[in-house]
């Protein structure tokens, strides 16, 4: 039950970060956003970290385990913010959050048991965000600066990224200690978006007026990502995993509110199947 908490706490956290992200991602130079955002995570993961992270028990295997942990993150972020960066939230957020099904699969890999409740539970999330994104397919042009088809294709590209850094980062937990891992994966993370930011010859300063926002995101965005991969020392980790992606439907409910983005009577119904799915896994959990 607490990975299962844990999920559900990081997806609420997400749902903000990307609401905040949506906002500032129209019309901004992408690489810089995200250079401060995982600098802000880093600067303030560091000191706890470094004092309170286990790191006598990182093993050559741990420490390689996290840094591709690190890679597959900066492609979920960067694909994340590209998504929203041309096109709704009601389209790119529900299908960013479709990973369950991987994370699942990937524990069954890794020799987990998981149950038939298990998949059905998962399946019902997944169809309700699949209602969610699919009822958008007749949205107008207004608020899309690409087609729903490129925008979708970064969408699935960051959650598939996702899937890859959730699996990751618990398997680095389970062979190591969390702060750590949560450390080297944001330090390399960072470090790749510098490298590729250096390589394009744009700016890495961020627009004027953003900078407080940006970190506070930075910030958030650790915590949830530290909630999800802490979780990897927990039962039934892949809980953790296929609640956080409860985000995406949060983030569609949060824009219908404060971006007057709208929101269909079916998508209404896929959330109410989000729901559903998650009530199953907290009595499976």
């Amino acid at each position: 039950m607490l990975a299962l908490s844990f999920g559900l706490m990081a997806a609420l956290i997400w749902a903000v970060h990307d609401l905040l992200a949506r906002k500032v991602s129209q019309g901004a130079a992408l690489l810089p956003i995200l250079i401060v955002v995982l600098g802000a995570g880093a600067l303030v993961l560091a000191p706890i970290a470094l004092i309170f992270g286990d790191w006598a028990v990182m093993t050559a295997s741990a420490v390689a385990i996290s840094v591709a942990y690190g890679l597959a993150y900066a492609v979920a972020g960067g694909a994340l913010y590209k998504a929203f960066s041309v096109a709704p939230v009601r389209l790119v957020s529900p299908v960013i959050g479709a990973y369950p099904m991987l994370s699942l699969a990937i524990a069954v890999a890794q020799g987990r048991t998981v149950t038939t409740a298990d998949w059905l539970a998962v399946t019902a999330i997944v169809t309700g965000i699949a209602i969610v994104a699919i009822a958008a397919r007749d949205d107008s042009p207004e608020g899309y600066a690409t087609t729903p088809a490129v925008a979708l294709a970064w969408a699935g590209f960051s959650g598939l990224g996702f899937a890859a850094t959730f699996a990751l980062g618990q398997e680095a937990t389970r062979q190591g200690a969390e702060l750590p891992v949560m450390l080297i994966g944001r330090v390399v993370a960072l470090t790749v978006v510098l490298a590729l930011a250096s390589a394009r010859g744009g700016p890495i300063a961020p627009q004027r007026g953003l900078l407080w926002l940006l970190v506070l995101m930075g910030v958030i965005d650790a915590l949830a990502l530290g909630l999800v991969t802490a979780a990897g020392g927990l039962p039934h980790s892949e809980y953790a995993s296929v609640t956080s992606s409860l985000f995406g439907v949060l983030t569609v409910l949060l824009a219908a509110w404060f971006l007057k983005e709208q929101v269909r009577p079916v998508q209404w119904l896929g959330i109410a199947a989000v729901f559903s799915g998650i009530a199953a896994l907290s009595l499976q959990a």
